[in-house]
This record gives C-alpha cells, sequence and structure tokens, in this order.
C-alpha cells in the first residue's frame, strides 16, 4: 500500500560536531569521517609545512594551541614561578636566617658546656658551605649541559632539599650538646649536599621560564627577592610564638618543607595548564628548526661563551662588586653589631632578627622593585655607586660592632641605634637597586640571540 511521507530535517549529530575551530568559529577539521577534510584559510595562511598543514605529526591539542593561542588565566603561571623564585634561594635564607639557633642555641657556650670556636666561626663557614657548590652547579650547569631532562632535574633537586630539611628538624629534636663537632660538620655537609641540588634546581627552573615570555623570567627573579623577606618573617613569628630556641627551630624549619612541597605539587601541574603547554610546543619547535638547520649545514653550532662573557664584563664586575660589598656585611658583621640604647623601640631579643635579617631584605626587595621602574645611572657609569658601595665595609665597622669571643679595638664611632638603621636601610636599597639593574643591563650588551645566556651568565656570576 502505498503511503506518504512528511520530508524532516535532520539536524546535525554528535558525530558532525567540529573537533576543532579557529579563534573566529570557523570550522578547520570536521569530525564526519566520511566528509573530507577541508581546511580553513587561516590554516592554510600560517605558513606551515605540507606535512604541518595535514596534520602529520601535529596532534589536535597541539594544532588547537596554535590556531587559538591561550592565555595565563588568573596569572597562574606567573605565580608559580613566583613560587619557584622563593624556593630558589630558601635553602640560603632559612640556614643564615637561623643564627640564633645555630650560634646562640645549639654551639653556644651555655648549651655545650665548654669553650669552643664553632659558634664564632659558623657564619663564615656556613658561607662557604652555601655559596661555592651552588656557584660550581650554576657554572658547570652553563658550560656543560648536565644529562637528564628538565622534569628530572627539578624533581630530583626539589627531593634532596626536602629530604636535608628533614633532617635538620631531626637534629633540632636531638640533644646534641655532647657532640658539638659532630653537629657541626654535620651541618656543613648537609648544607653542601643541600646547595649542590639547589645549585641544579636553580638553573632548572631559569631553564623553564626561557620557555615563556620574558616576564616569567622575571616572576622567577620577583620570587627570589621576597624569599629573603618571607624568611625573616617566619623566623620572626617563629620566636615569637616558640617558648625557645629548639622549638623554634623545628617550626621555622617545617615551613620550608611546606614551601619545597608546594614548589614540586606545582612544577608537575603545569604541564596541565593550556597557556604553559603553547610555549613549550612553540620552544619545541624552534629547538627542532635549529637542529634540522645545523644537519643541513653539517656543523653543530656552538655557543661563544667567552665573547659572550667578554661583551658583558663590565655588568658582571658590577654584579660582582655589589654582592662582594653585601655578603662581606651581611650576616657576618650586621648580626654582630650590638644595640646601643637599653631604651631603643626594639626589643633585645628581637634586635638581630629585625635590625639585621628583616631589614635588609624587606629593603632589598624595595630597591628590586624601584628598579622595574627606573633604571639610572646608564651602563657607562654604573660602576660609580657600585665602587662606592665599598665605603659600606668601614661605615658598618664603626658601628657597635662586637663579634662574639672577640676583642674590639677600633672606636665606636657611630654609637646611635637610628644611625644604623638609617645605613642598613641604604645598604639594603642600594644593593637590591644596583644589582637588578645590573642583571638587567647585561643581555642588553650581547646580540639579541646570546641575550638569555648573558641572563643566566649573570645569575650564576
Amino acid at each position: 500500500m502505498a503511503g506518504s511521507y512528511t520530508k524532516k530535517e535532520i539536524g546535525a549529530g554528535p558525530e558532525e560536531q567540529t573537533l576543532l575551530k579557529d579563534s573566529s568559529g570557523i570550522r578547520i577539521v570536521p569530525a564526519k569521517g566520511s566528509e573530507p577534510v577541508r581546511l580553513s584559510p587561516g590554516w592554510e595562511g600560517t605558513g606551515r609545512p605540507d606535512d604541518e598543514l595535514n596534520f602529520k605529526g601535529v596532534t589536535m591539542d597541539q594544532a588547537d594551541l596554535e590556531i587559538n593561542p591561550p592565555r595565563d588565566r588568573l596569572n597562574l603561571v606567573f605565580s608559580i614561578l613566583v613560587l619557584h623564585g622563593i624556593g630558589v634561594l630558601m635553602p640560603w635564607n632559612m640556614f643564615i636566617t637561623a643564627k640564633d639557633y645555630f650560634v646562640n642555641y645549639k654551639l653556644s657556650k651555655e648549651y655545650i658546656e665548654i669553650e669552643s670556636n664553632y659558634s664564632t666561626n659558623f657564619l663564615s663557614y656556613l658561607g662557604f658551605a652555601s655559596q661555592i657548590p651552588n656557584l660550581l652547579f650554576n657554572w658547570l650547569n652553563i658550560f656543560i649541559k648536565i644529562r637528564g631532562n628538565l622534569t628530572t632535574r627539578i624533581a630530583w633537586g626539589i627531593f634532596v632539599q626536602i629530604l636535608i630539611f628533614l633532617f635538620t628538624v631531626v637534629l633540632a629534636m636531638m640533644d646534641t650538646s655532647q657532640w658539638p663537632g659532630i653537629f657541626f660538620w654535620i651541618t656543613m655537609i648537609s648544607v653542601i649536599i643541600l646547595n649542590i641540588a639547589n645549585g641544579i634546581y636553580q638553573n632548572s627552573v631559569f631553564g623553564m621560564a626561557a620557555k615563556l615570555p620574558g616576564k616569567y623570567t622575571g616572576a622567577v627573579i620577583l620570587g627570589s627577592n621576597i624569599s629573603g623577606t618571607f624568611t625573616a618573617v617566619i623566623n620572626l613569628i617563629s620566636q615569637i610564638m616558640a617558648p625557645n630556641a629548639r622549638t623554634a627551630a623545628i617550626y621555622y624549619f617545617i615551613t620550608a618543607l611546606f614551601i619545597l612541597l608546594a614548589c614540586f605539587d606545582t612544577y608537575f601541574a603545569l604541564p596541565l595548564n593550556r597557556f604553559y603547554r603553547y610555549h613549550e610546543l612553540l620552544h619545541q619547535k624552534e629547538l627542532n628548526k635549529r637542529q634540522l638547520e645545523n644537519s643541513t649545514r653539517g656543523k653543530k653550532e656552538e655557543l661563544p661563551y667567552w665573547k659572550i662573557v667578554s661583551q658583558c664584563s663590565s655588568q658582571l664586575f658590577n654584579i660582582f662588586i655589589v654582592f662582594f660589598v653585601t655578603l662581606a656585611l651581611f650576616p657576618s658583621v650586621q648580626s654582630d653589631i650590638k644595640r646601643s640604647s637599653a631604651e631603643f623601640i626594639i626589643p633585645l631579643d628581637f634586635y638581630v632578627s629585625i635590625m639585621c635579617f628583616l631589614t635588609f631584605n624587606v629593603t632589598a626587595m624595595i630597591g628590586s622593585s624601584i628598579a622595574s621602574m627606573v633604571q639610572w645611572p646608564s651602563e657607562k657609569y654604573l660602576v660609580i655607586p657600585n665602587v662606592l658601595r665599598i665605603f659600606y665595609i668601614p661605615l658598618f665597622l664603626f658601628c657597635n660592632y662586637y663579634p662574639a669571643e672577640t676583642k674590639r679595638y677600633l672606636p665606636v664611632f657611630i654609637n646611635n641605634d637610628w644611625a644604623y638603621l638609617i645605613i642598613g636601610i641604604t645598604m639594603g636599597v642600594s644593593h637590591g637597586y644596583l644589582s637588578s639593574i645590573s642583571m638587567m643591563y647585561c643581555p642588553r650588551m650581547v646580540e639579541p640571540q646570546y641575550a638569555s645566556i648573558a641572563v643566566i651568565i649573570s645569575w650564576g656570576y
């Protein structure tokens, strides 16, 4: 029996939904298997090789990232790199700021009940144990490519630091009064291992930031500037809240563990972020392009390291002289300057924590912030204020400086707490400002293609 029927419009089913669109909403790749691939002019006009235009070796996710470049929503990636900047300088800041725990408690005459030089020499040994391994591995990483991918270096770098801080917390809980020498050398060995791991981690973090736009390297530097202030504040809070130096040290070093664990977790969260994946893809494509060019020429491109060092040598000297003066005074000299007046506003128990550690770190952070807005003087004349900072050395020695178990022969010319505070503020601000602009000027002294290498060299210097 013949029957009538009504023509029915069939809408696009799920199988016809677009898998990939460009930013204007034009379909690039249809999902329907029977329909031939039709590429939009926007995709063809990107100038990619034929293999890429036909999606050979390109996943849908990668194609989508390139057609619709993502943004760093809520500055999430920027914030993660600030956190890693804090973690990068955490070991150095944690140990030097804990002077009260090591010198006035664990190695003090009252605790170990014998005369020793361990407390007197602690900060000097700590400086060598921290800076030399860190500097060595920074420079090795510049000139010799350390094997292992970025994930392996960062993960193991953070993991070893976590283990060392756990070990430090255990030592804080133990009674070490009967073996001060063993405690001293165990601490120094642990600091050396800590800074070897940190040197690898530090360079790897800058390598991670180098894949992203320039401001993300600035995020790491910003974090490293915040690190000192953060550590000084945590140290002060621990002293106020804890009933004794031992408990304060336990709270203090456990805080470092939380920061490093946060760095560990956020690093593995980065690949889940579309903005980070996009820039990682661009970086990988650039590497592949260079490898192809090198194989076509038949020789491997060698970076002219000594040429780069030579071209930015004036700024490297500026960086050296800034840190030479600062590390000659902070924390070894400043932490031994005593309170001049009993009526001074800062209590005696917190005098060193505030006048030395907190003041320097806060003012150095302020100086770095000023450098991001104003850069003066020019590259040519920057050496003048840097060299003039050498006068801070006698200036601090003329304050009420009384190192433990050492007789003072120089007269005290600056016997005023407010005057010492002003000198400390200017020293901190000048350090933060001059070190920052010296590092900013460094990549400007070389050809643009070598700017990133100049940044790494200046940081390692």
